[in-house]
């Protein structure tokens, strides 16, 4: 039995799978809407919730955590200032994925992910 199997692996190994993720999350809270595929969508997803949880809890340790995760400095100061009152009476689901149409190169399932 594969317990605890719902890590997607996106076919990479683990450095270079935070290191994608890292940079998607990073990008997303950047501009608030990447295109990526699917699959890379939903995996970021979860990551940048998380981020924004961190955020509206606003403590020092939560600040060390985002710091630690983003790769922009800067950046989690915008959001740990913009979160609280953007997202402060809603209590999860914080992005919205959008499907595209197929990528014209290998027709990967394309999608727009956003903040709400």
């Amino acid at each position: 039995m594969r317990h605890c199997s719902k890590l997607k692996k996106l076919g990479k190994a683990a450095d270079q799978r935070r290191a994608l993720l890292r940079a998607l999350s990073t990008e997303l809270i950047r501009h608030g809407r990447i295109t990526t595929t699917i699959t890379r969508a939903k995996v970021v997803r979860s990551e940048v919730d998380k981020m924004i949880t961190l955020a509206k809890d606003g403590s020092l340790s939560a600040r060390r955590q985002a710091i630690g995760y983003l790769y922009d400095k800067d950046l989690v100061h915008a959001l740990f200032e913009q979160v609280p009152t953007r997202y402060g009476d809603r209590k999860g689901g914080y992005t919205r994925i959008l499907h595209t149409v197929p990528r014209r190169g290998d027709n990967a399932q394309m999608a727009i992910i956003e903040l709400v």
